[in-house]
Formats: C-alpha cells, sequence, structure tokens
C-alpha cells in the first residue's frame, strides 16, 4: 500500500465527528464567551492583542498553527499521480476554485456589502469586511472536505488528488489572487504581510506537516490515523479558542450593530449555492462519474477558513472587519456544506441520467 492511498483505503464509514457536526453551536458559544469576555476584562483582551511581533500575534499564531497542521498532516502530495485519472472532475474543480469562486465573492462583496446594505454597516468597515469575504474565498478547503466527501460517498482517489493538487497551487496562487482583488477593490495589499503570511501559514505549516506525516507513517497507518484522530478535536479548540479572542474584540461593534453577521451571511451564501451548482452542473455536462461530482461540488464551495481567519488577522487585526467576515463564514460552513451534501445525494438519479447522455455523445 502506497501512502496517497492510506486516506482512500482507510476511510470510514461516512460520518461527521461530533466537534465538526455542532461546528456552528460552538461558534456561536465562542461569539457569546468572547463578547462577554470583551465586556467584563477588556484589558486581558488588550494586552493578547498587544503581544505582536512584526505584525504577528503570537499567541494567535500559535492556535493558527494547531488548527492548521493536523489537516494538512492528512494531504499526500504523491496522490498528484492521480490526477490524470480525473482529468475532466479536477479541471472543473479547479475552474471553480481559482478562475470563478475568487472572482465572484468579490463581485458578490461589492453588489452586497458596498451597495445593497450599505446603509445598514459601518462606513469605515466596508471595505475591511469585502477584504474578508475575499480572504475567504481565495483559498478552498483542506481537511473538511475529506468529511464531505464521504458523506456523499464520493471517490476517495479524486478527493486525496484534489486536494493535494489544490494545495500546491495555494502556495503560488493564494497571495497574487488576494492582492489582485484588494486592488480591484481599491483596498491597499500590504504585500509585506500578506507574503509573510502566505510563508507563516501556508508554506511552513505545509513543510512541518509533510516532515510529521512521513516520520507517522513510518510507524505503521494505525498508527498515523489515531494520531491524525487524536488531533482532530485539538484542532477545532485552538479554532474555537481563537474565535474567543477575536470576538473579545468584536464585541461593542457587534452589540452596536447586530444584524452585521446575518448580513455578512449573505454573499457568502449566495456564493455557496452559485459555486457548488455550477460545478455540479459542469460535472453533468462533461459526463463525468457522480461519484466524482459530488466532491467537486463540495470543493468548490468550500473554503480554507482556518488560513483566512489567519491571514484577515495578520492583515487588519482582531478588530478588523475582515477578521469577523471571515469568521462569519466558520459560522455556516458546516450547515451550508451539509445542505450541499443532502442536494448532490438526493440528485444522484437526475445526474447519471443527464451523465450518461453526455457521456454518450
Amino acid at each position: 500500500m502506497t501512502a496517497s492511498t492510506i486516506a482512500a483505503d482507510a476511510a470510514p464509514p461516512p460520518r461527521i465527528g461530533f466537534f465538526e457536526r455542532y461546528l456552528s453551536v460552538w461558534v456561536g458559544l465562542c461569539i457569546a464567551a468572547g463578547i462577554l469576555l470583551g465586556q467584563l476584562a477588556p484589558g486581558l483582551a488588550r494586552a493578547v492583542a498587544a503581544m505582536e511581533v512584526a505584525r504577528v500575534n503570537i499567541p494567535v499564531g500559535i492556535l493558527i498553527w494547531v488548527m492548521i497542521v493536523p489537516m494538512l498532516l492528512k494531504i499526500d502530495f504523491a496522490a498528484l499521480g492521480q490526477v490524470k485519472a480525473h482529468a475532466r472532475g479536477i479541471g472543473v474543480t479547479l475552474f471553480i476554485n481559482w478562475a470563478v469562486k475568487p472572482f465572484s465573492m468579490a463581485l458578490l462583496g461589492w453588489i452586497f456589502i458596498r451597495h445593497v446594505f450599505a446603509p445598514w454597516l459601518p462606513a469605515e468597515q466596508i471595505d475591511s469586511y469585502i477584504a474578508g469575504l475575499i480572504l475567504l474565498a481565495a483559498a478552498p478547503c483542506t481537511a473538511m472536505v475529506f468529511v464531505w466527501s464521504q458523506l456523499c460517498r464520493g471517490d476517495p482517489y479524486f478527493t486525496l488528488s484534489q486536494v493535494a493538487l489544490n494545495d500546491a497551487i495555494m502556495v503560488v496562487a493564494f497571495a497574487p489572487i488576494v492582492a489582485l482583488l484588494l486592488g480591484l477593490s481599491s483596498i491597499t495589499v500590504p504585500w509585506d504581510t500578506l507574503l509573510a503570511s502566505v510563508g507563516l501559514y501556508i508554506v511552513v505549516p505545509v513543510l512541518i506537516a509533510q516532515a510529521w506525516r512521513r516520520a507517522l507513517l513510518k510507524r505503521g497507518v494505525k498508527h498515523f490515523e489515531r494520531v491524525v484522530a487524536r488531533l482532530g478535536p485539538l484542532s477545532i479548540a485552538a479554532l474555537l479558542l481563537t474565535l474567543v479572542l477575536l470576538f473579545a474584540f468584536q464585541g461593542e461593534a457587534i452589540l452596536r450593530q447586530p444584524l452585521v453577521i446575518a448580513v455578512l451571511a449573505v454573499p457568502i451564501l449566495v456564493q455557496v449555492v452559485l459555486n457548488s451548482g455550477l460545478a455540479y452542473w459542469l460535472n453533468r455536462r462533461m459526463g463525468v462519474q457522480h461519484c466524482v461530482a459530488g466532491p467537486s461540488a463540495l470543493i468548490g464551495a468550500s473554503n480554507f477558513f482556518e488560513l483566512a481567519v489567519a491571514t484577515a488577522i495578520s492583515l487588519f487585526g482582531f478588530q478588523s472587519g475582515a477578521a469577523l467576515a471571515t469568521v462569519v463564514g466558520v459560522l455556516i460552513e458546516v450547515p451550508l456544506m451539509l445542505a450541499v451534501v443532502a442536494v448532490v445525494n438526493r440528485s444522484q438519479g437526475w445526474y447519471e441520467a443527464g451523465a450518461s447522455r453526455a457521456a454518450a455523445r
């Protein structure tokens, strides 16, 4: 058995973990806890914010590494060798992830945040909200995709190869796409901080995770799986603690304008429907198997929100609208993805009828 097939051959039956299933509930509790902490102990929140080196907050940087590295452990870049076997499905997903999703989110942010909902939002934060939405859309999901793929009975080899390819592209494409879209949105691009964020939260974690992965696999597949399983809750806990700190700073803004979170959720919701639907339809038109089209639609719709949160905090700070916008993505990720899974599973007959006709042409 090769390392690139471990996640595929050893995949458990379709299920979603306890922490992941109720992620929206935990995020809601963290919002309340963070706001309460900010009101009761504002000095503590300010002290944590002051612990910075070169605009990198040390406590948050550590928490984000704890979030990201366990997720990257699941990625095997040897799976890139399987890309040719799923060329059409991977082509569709790459098109959605890198040519549609970031740009459609920038457009949706311009429509909803700068225009439709602008009267209900603080004018000084509008640019920052749009920046957060762009950051959220500029990186495709890495870890939770394996859960969504299992739930829709997706081809595990396709999922492995697609995620590995997306991660490889993200190392070089994330910063330029973010910088381009921020510039097009008339938002100043702090290039030095952006590149530092890519190094700290993509390149270095990928290198650490791959080295750790190889070391764990030398001790056997079962040992590797046990370690990954144990680290899952730790990763979610680090995310939740980061959100508590973030909302300790955002509390005043939320209390003044409680509709902000609902407003920010609108473009994210529209984007998920648009991108998952487009990916699913394109795969059907190309005659791609349903077990590939399902995870393709889910990868096309979901986001690497841990990276988005980290980069937003680094670029714009704890109290920024960008940080808040990325957290809204965390809040609604699970229910939205479960809804997409349900649609993919229930529409399998319709999908396969159309895909068979397309393949016969």
